[in-house]
């Protein structure tokens, strides 16, 4: 018989611990008998171990694997022989359901609270278990502890901090394989404080708005609020404002007192707690907007039945021109006060009539300007209602305030009020030092409190009092001396014209022209004004000192337009002279009606009535806009019309159409001009034959979202500003434009567009008071959405 030979030998087997394991060979003879040895032991039929032969196949196998099966094992039959090894693997494992719930559910403490992680293992020792943190092996420190058995590891963590948080990983290990657990850990705590710096977006005399960012973190846990306390500075105790949302990072507060500075601070929440707080520099409110309180009024002269009294202009006018002032009486020993005049009144001199006679009357005064009436002056001296029956007391601080070669100019103060209530004028006398005759030197009574005594002789001492005159005669004279020095040498007049003196004045109507022009004095000069070769009008204020000149207009009106003209004239003729024009100009007065007329068919025909501006303004023109329903958006149609009709032509038949009118100028807008009825081409009638819907589509609903946001703007005066976005949504979302939380909706000088969902803003002549934050809201019946942008307002230079 031929021999027996192995066609195909046992191969080498690894089998992971408890996993079946095979050896099989084959050999040329089907009758051969064969043999198992393991480790040079025979064999013999074991739990577990099955030997099988089929046909020339032989195996040995084996239903779980375990550590002893290990080894070499050797077949053999009628002379022949194959051998090969198992190696059983038993790398490290843990339970299933404790490696699902490690991997897929986050440790989660509080800050503070302690953690512990324990992981039980199986496998082959020894084991060796590393843990990881964002990549870097974990080492005892005095927080932090990881622990080894031959059965499980365990990390510890002592007292738990937000830096706690993030990835880790337990690498187990032996000679069979490596087993890698994902974990993560989440340490809740309360929030950082607000991102500062704190910006104070506005601050007025009654409000101050701040701002501040969001934590950098939120401690884990959303923030849900933001709390904001004020402090004033030189006290201790902290006050409590308000809360705001999350979302809301602005606050702004009306319980500050004006021209007072404050401390801010704001701190945020979540459930886990209160951050610390974020502190502002000092912020100071602005003074009030309207008038402080004038000087006590004066009593300038007094009868049975009437007191006149005068008063002057407050040192704080406010944030506008004063227009008037209201006066207040009381008799005296009350404490009730009535008015004298409804209606504010310009002058600051005013006769109270009506009084009873023998009683004692006080007055006070308060000025009103554009925020309101100011504060109440202190009461004046009380008087009585009365006739006089004295001559009046000697005046007051008799000074000389300017001399020169030929003249003195004297200044007093009236008589006390006990002594000068009923004061009609006063006199000036002189006498030289070598003459004792008194000289008077005016020929009516003097109203002002100030004179000036010309015709003097250089190097000369005179002698000069002043008396108050009233219905009974001169009162006691007030007395001084003076001194006249040599006239200085004759000089030329000039006018000190510099940068600061302008040629061409624009004045809006209404405001103050006042001008200073500086020149050289001399003791000869004569200061001159004309306007338009001509006196100026009464309207108009000059005066003249310390080598300045100027001139007052304190209410500019349209006839003030001019060339105005100074002129210098010493004593020896010489002249110097400088000339300037004045142009007042206003805000233009707003469009008569609107009339609309359909001339050429879906074409509407815009006319208005002229603005009265049109009589003295030559560079006004018109602005037409546009909009598609009582609380749409207005567009720019057309501008720069220097006319008094436009014509639209992209008239949509079946829509409603309102217009507006404004007249500009480079000062601005006027109020607008507006249809009240709107403008509609009435849409043919169209036979539609409708059918019933078979099936419902696809709900293509979306809230609001930005595909392009703002973003921020940098603009030179004057220049012309475009800010856009792109927006998405269904149905199309509402677009609402907003400066500074302001809403720009019903704001003239901002136009909004909306092609297709590319929203725009359009300033035109932007100027520095539109520098602030934009924002743009998008809204429809699924959620809002909004984008901000700041822009900024760069000089021309």
């Amino acid at each position: 018989a031929p021999r027996c030979h192995v066609n195909k030998q046992l191969i080498d087997v690894r089998v992971l611990k408890g996993e079946p394991a095979e050896l099989s060979c084959t050999v040329s003879r089907d009758e051969v008998a064969g043999t198992w040895f393991k480790d040079g032991l025979k064999l013999k039929s074991m739990d577990g171990v099955l030997f099988d032969k089929r046909g020339l196949v032989h195996k040995l196998i084996i239903n779980e694997v375990e550590d002893i099966h290990a080894g070499k094992y050797r077949f053999e039959a009628g002379g022949i022989k194959t051998e090969a090894s198992i190696f059983v693997e038993d790398p490290p494992h843990v339970d299933k359901v404790l490696l699902k719930n490690l991997t897929s559910v986050p440790t989660v403490a509080k800050a503070g609270e302690k953690v512990k992680i324990k992981i039980p293992f199986e496998g082959r020792l020894p084991i060796r278990a590393t843990w990881l943190k964002d990549k870097m092996e974990l080492t005892d420190d005095s927080r932090i502890r990881v622990d080894k058995t031959d059965t499980f590891t365990m990390l510890s963590i002592s007292n738990t901090e937000r830096k706690d948080c993030g990835d880790y990983k337990v690498k187990l290990k032996n000679d069979s394989g490596v087993l890698d657990i994902d974990l993560k850990v989440e340490v809740t705590d309360k929030p950082q404080p607000p991102a500062g710096p704190m910006k104070i977006l506005e601050s007025s005399a009654n409000d101050i708005t701040i701002q501040w960012k969001p934590p950098k973190d939120d401690g884990g846990k959303p923030v849900q609020n933001y709390i904001v306390e004020r402090q004033q500075v030189g006290k201790s105790d902290w006050v409590a404002l308000g809360e705001t949302p999350r979302s809301c990072t602005t606050f702004t507060t009306n319980k500050v007192e004006q021209d007072t500075s404050y401390y801010f601070r704001v701190r945020a929440v979540n459930a886990e707690g209160t951050s610390d707080a974020l502190e502002s520099d000092e912020v100071k409110t602005v003074r009030k907007a309207s008038p402080g309180a004038p000087d006590p009024p004066e009593i300038i002269s007094v009868s049975k039945d009437t007191i006149t009294i005068a008063w002057k202009t407050p040192r704080k006018t406010g944030s506008s021109r004063i227009v008037g002032y209201i006066v207040q009486k009381r008799k005296k020993g009350t404490m009730i006060w009535v008015p004298v005049n409804s209606l504010p009144i310009a002058d600051k001199k005013l006769k109270i009539t009506n009084l009873k006679k023998g009683l004692q009357y006080e007055f006070c005064v308060a000025a009103v300007n554009a925020s309101g009436i100011g504060d109440v002056s202190a009461p004046s001296q009380p008087v009585f209602a009365r006739d006089s029956t004295k001559p009046p007391g000697k005046v007051r601080d008799l000074t000389v305030t300017s001399s020169d070669s030929t003249s003195v100019t004297l200044t007093w103060k009236r008589p006390e009020a006990k002594d000068g209530i009923d004061v009609k004028g006063y006199d000036v006398e002189m006498r030289s030092s070598n003459s004792l005759s008194w000289i008077k030197c005016n020929v009516v009574p003097i109203e002002m409190t100030t004179y000036t005594v010309k015709g003097l002789q250089a190097k000369e001492m005179y002698f000069l009092r002043v008396r108050a005159l009233n219905d009974s005669g001169p009162g006691e004279a007030a007395e001084l001396e003076a001194f006249i020095e040599a006239a200085p040498p004759v000089v030329s007049p000039r006018l000190l014209i510099d940068d600061t003196v302008k040629s061409y004045l624009i004045i809006k109507a209404g405001n103050t022209i006042r001008v200073n022009i500086p020149f050289e004095t001399s003791p000869d000069l004569v200061v001159t004004w004309l306007k338009d070769g001509l006196a100026l009008p009464s309207r108009a204020t000059i005066s003249t000192e310390d080598g300045t000149s100027q001139l007052l207009i304190k209410t500019a009106e349209f006839t003030d337009s001019g060339i105005y003209t100074i002129e210098l004239k010493n004593g020896s003729g010489k002249r110097e002279a400088f000339s300037f024009q004045v142009q007042v100009t206003d805000i233009p007065q707003a469009p008569g009606p609107i009339q609309l007329e359909e001339n050429v068919p879906n074409t509407v025909t815009v006319t208005w009535e002229p603005s009265a501006s049109e009589k003295w303004e030559s560079n006004l023109y018109y602005t037409v806009l546009k909009r598609e329903s009582q609380q749409g958006l207005w567009h720019v149609v057309g501008d720069l019309i220097y006319t008094n009709k436009f014509t639209f032509t992209k008239l949509i038949p079946g829509r409603d159409y309102y217009f507006r009118v404004l007249a500009k100028n480079y000062l601005g807008s006027s109020d607008p001009s507006e249809t009240v009825q709107p403008w509609r081409i009435q849409k043919p009638k169209a036979e539609v034959q409708v059918r019933p819907q078979k099936y419902r589509g696809v709900n293509q609903n979306q809230p609001p979202r930005f595909l392009v946001p703002l973003k921020p703007h940098v603009v030179t005066t004057g220049s012309e500003c475009h800010m856009s976005c792109a927006v998405g949504g269904h149905p199309p979302p509402k677009i609402t434009w907003y400066k500074d939380s302001r809403d720009l909706s019903n704001d003239p000088t901002y136009f909004g567009t909306n092609d297709f969902g590319v929203c725009s803003l359009v300033i035109q002549g932007v100027s520095k008071a539109d520098e602030g934050e934009y924002m743009v809201e998008a809204t429809n019946e699924l959620g809002r959405a909004f984008s901000k942008a700041s822009l900024t307002i760069k000089g021309n230079n």
